[in-house]
């Protein structure tokens, strides 16, 4: 008489908080799209000083940078990443791809990153967080540093099967990262196109390529990483936390963030569509949100409850 002996299932533990390092491909990337256009964004002040900027440019730019920086923060980040509203499928395509024009990254490791930063917030596991190095000034000098942009050249990539299962499994999100080279190829050029026809020369063009490009994407890029740097160390916290995380409002940067700097309440409530809640806290992103619901692109929208936010003030 035989038996059959079978393997009792081996428990699986959590999936690994990262996939490893960046490839070469990856730091060559950030190089030419992180250091160039901040090269450019330097030049831009004495070049703005000497009469180099013109009202074509500045609308060209700054119509780039609302398209571009709304895909990050309504797009990216309070949609993808935490869904605080749900939207029909051509908007959630026509956000993801603004986001990418951003020049951020992918949707789906983008997502993943900052789902990581909020289960880590300040402790041990954050891609960026900026006490890092301990809380002395020369340590806080150089964890703002990392948690501004130096985390982007020595991270290992968040594990997205771990923390965005979810956009993995979207066919639409899946083709928008696989387009993304295309779509930065896009935000890119497309300012100098419009520069040049609108003025019919190619200086125009040159023009709009270097203030609606590069220095539209460099700023943009260093608003973003101020609410990972300045937006965890400076600022208020009216709103109660975990222990440890140290998110909070930082006022100066609200209409240019398009109100991501009142980080702290968005720590306190991650999925809430709205984070400058309290008076006088102007909120582009959550304005933008409430037109796309008036017109019946959005639903579900989480807006934020009178007793819940009184609930997490701190008193």
């Amino acid at each position: 008489m035989t038996s059959t002996l079978t393997e009792a299932p081996v428990a699986q533990g959590p999936k690994p908080l990262t996939e490893g390092k960046q490839s070469i491909g990856v730091l060559i990337a950030l190089w030419a799209f992180v250091v160039i256009p901040f090269v450019a964004l330097i030049a831009a002040v004495p070049l703005a000083w000497g009469g180099a900027l013109t009202w074509v440019d500045v609308a060209i730019g700054a119509f780039f940078y609302v398209v571009s920086g709304l895909g990050i923060t309504v797009g990216f980040h309070r949609y993808l990443t935490h869904g605080s509203f749900k939207a029909r499928r051509g908007l959630r395509v026509a956000l993801a791809v603004a986001g990418c024009m951003a020049i951020q990254g992918e949707p789906t490791q983008w997502v993943a990153d900052h789902r990581r930063h909020h289960t880590f917030s300040d402790q041990e596991g954050d891609p960026h967080s900026p006490w890092r190095f301990g809380t002395s000034f020369w340590a806080l000098t150089k964890g703002l540093w990392y948690a501004h942009m130096g985390w982007l050249f020595h991270r290992e990539m968040s594990n997205r099967e771990r923390f965005a299962p979810d956009l993995l499994a979207d066919k639409d999100i899946r083709r928008v990262d696989t387009l993304f080279p295309l779509i930065v190829a896009l935000s890119i050029l497309a300012p100098a196109a419009a520069g040049g026809l609108i003025t019919m020369s190619w200086s125009g063009a040159l023009w709009a390529f270097f203030w609606a490009g590069l220095v539209r994407v460099s700023l943009l890029h260093h608003v973003t990483w101020s609410i990972n740097s300045v937006c965890h160390v400076y600022g208020e916290r009216p709103f109660a936390v975990r222990n440890g995380d140290k998110a909070s409002n930082f006022w100066p940067l609200a209409i240019i963030s398009f109100g991501e700097s009142w980080h702290n309440l968005h720590h306190s409530d991650p999925t809430c569509a709205r984070h400058g809640v309290l008076k006088g806290q102007v909120d582009i992103s959550a304005r933008t949100i409430w037109v796309f619901e008036k017109l019946g692109w959005a639903s579900d929208i989480r807006w934020p409850k009178a007793e819940r936010v009184a609930a997490k003030l701190i008193r």
